[in-house]
């Protein structure tokens, strides 16, 4: 999802796995335990499966998201994407808000895991 001129807000909402990351349209978020870092390696293929969490601006924390654990990081298009706790974010392409069908999926070399509002990978 690109944002068009505003910060990306990462909030919390009760999904399916207990309390969750989402951004203000409820669509969820996830990490890729196959990074190592704030520098990601999802591209091509895996960022259309996974497109990346954008932010234009500094993003923002709602709901029980903590502000000191969000970041951001470079793209090599030169796009800025969000990090939580140290970790680049994304969500799943084929998902409609609310839902939460890809935790612990394994896809590109990795698990791809929903976090909590401590950036901890849910069970």
């Amino acid at each position: 999802m690109t944002t068009t001129g505003e910060s990306t807000v990462v909030t919390t909402a009760n999904g399916p796995l207990g309390e969750m990351l989402f951004d203000r349209t409820d669509q969820a978020i996830y990490i890729f335990d196959r990074e190592v870092g704030t520098v990601p390696d999802c591209y091509g293929d895996c960022a259309v499966a996974w497109p990346p969490v954008l932010t234009v601006g500094a993003p923002v924390a709602a709901g029980d998201a903590d502000q000191g654990l969000l970041g951001t990081t470079a793209r090599t298009d030169g796009t800025t994407q969000v990090t939580y706790a140290g970790h680049p974010l994304y969500f799943y392409a084929d998902e409609d808000p609310g839902q939460v069908l890809c935790h612990r999926v394994e896809e590109f070399g990795g698990l791809w895991l929903a976090i909590d509002e401590a950036g901890v990978p849910l069970p």
